[in-house]
């Protein structure tokens, strides 16, 4: 089995910035689709980023789009999400995911294998 693990979460002021990392153990396999998901108190799961097995390929929420980039590094199985300019808004848990076959990058249903999550708490 596939397992995720997130760090780089934390406490940062508004204007601030976090790089998050995602590092895939167990079996992997290089041409997954990788994915960021958060989802903050009271409120539901909502797309973040995504990005191609390859990483020429990348996709963002609107919310974040020019904030945030997402990037991987396929030898360390790993998927970073570098996180600028952060609002209070971003405040949630953010997971990383993998995406099933065949599956929409833009929901979480697609997705079937999820990290523990990683708070990222953003101050006014």
């Amino acid at each position: 089995q596939m397992q995720l693990g997130e760090s780089g979460g934390g406490l940062v002021q508004a204007g601030g910035s976090l790089r998050l990392s995602c590092t895939a153990s167990g079996r992997t396999y290089s041409r997954d689709v990788m994915g960021w998901f958060r989802q903050a108190p009271g409120k539901e799961r909502e797309f973040v980023a995504a990005i191609s097995w390859s990483g020429g390929s990348t996709w963002y929420a609107d919310s974040v789009k020019g904030r945030f980039t997402i990037s991987r590094d396929n030898a360390k199985n790993t998927v970073y999400l570098q996180m600028n300019s952060l609002k209070p808004e971003d405040t949630a848990v953010y997971y990383c995911a993998r995406r099933a076959r065949g599956g929409s990058i833009w929901y979480g249903e697609s997705y079937d294998y999820w990290g523990q999550g990683t708070q990222v708490t953003v101050s006014s």
